[in-house]
């Protein structure tokens, strides 16, 4: 870790940036949400790690992270935060429906900061690594949204922000983000895919949130539940084109053959 500038650093840089198939935006950007002078800027890559620390005794490497704020700093308005997945880490997220990790692969091509032919091949794996199950992580993520909102459960250790909570009465952004949440999780159930940036309609009520343009906190919760009960009614029925359970066995299968071919190009 190295945070002695005013920076915060973490992870193998050369192997994380020397072995990248893909980067793109993330968080507010590539939803759409972002407002102007409020948010910071999110990044999200994948590497390959070299063949030793794949099939050597070397310790895996499994992330790096690069934040242009010192170590326990929120990041704000110019500030960038990167995060970038060793393949076989990245994988793992996505069949569990990670709802972050799914990003780069819905990623618009504006969105898209580093592109190779192996990132190509991974984004169109997606109809491989969904699933029903990354539904019910989408519902989970918006629960802990709102339980941080709500100041309830374990989750409420992670404070609301006390500036917005002074200006509009309640955390906006942990409200928007429960409802992008839900919604998203709506389409990824109904439709089976993410459109990035969010619908106009859904990308409109989470910013009209997030500006706090609805100051009746009791109306936001009210359309995340009915969201959400959209969700687990989807769900329940099983009215969705998604799998119960993602392709591992495919999903597993081009990541070998990907560690291979990319190990033979840089040799």
């Amino acid at each position: 870790m190295d945070t002695t500038g005013q920076h915060t650093e973490y992870g193998d840089r050369d192997t994380a940036l020397g072995g990248e198939i893909l980067r793109t935006v993330v968080g507010s950007g590539v939803h759409g949400i972002a407002i102007a002078g409020t948010d910071d800027h999110d990044e999200m890559g994948v590497f390959v790690e070299p063949a030793p620390v794949v099939l050597g005794v070397a310790d895996p490497v499994p992330h790096y992270v690069f934040r242009t704020r010192p170590e326990g700093a929120r990041s704000g308005p110019g500030d960038t935060d990167l995060v970038a997945y060793s393949l076989r880490k990245y994988l793992r997220l996505v069949v569990k429906g990670n709802p972050t990790a799914l990003l780069p692969l819905y990623a618009p091509a504006e969105s898209v900061l580093v592109r190779t032919p192996l990132g190509d091949e991974l984004r169109a794996l997606a109809p491989k690594a969904l699933s029903q199950e990354a539904g019910h992580r989408f519902l989970g993520y918006m629960n802990a949204q709102r339980d941080r909102l709500l100041g309830r459960g374990r989750r409420s250790a992670v404070p609301n922000r006390p500036e917005l909570v002074a200006k509009h009465g309640y955390d906006v952004k942990y409200a928007s983000h429960a409802l992008r949440l839900a919604y998203q999780g709506l389409e990824l159930v109904t439709r089976g895919h993410l459109t990035l940036p969010m619908p106009e309609f859904e990308r409109e009520r989470a910013l009209r949130v997030k500006r706090g343009d609805e100051p009746d906190l009791t109306e936001v919760l009210a359309e995340i539940a009915d969201v959400q009960s959209r969700v687990e009614a989807a769900l329940a029925a099983g009215d969705t084109p998604l799998p119960p359970t993602p392709d591992l066995a495919a999903v597993s299968a081009w990541s070998a053959e990907a560690h291979r071919r990319h190990w033979a190009e840089h040799r």
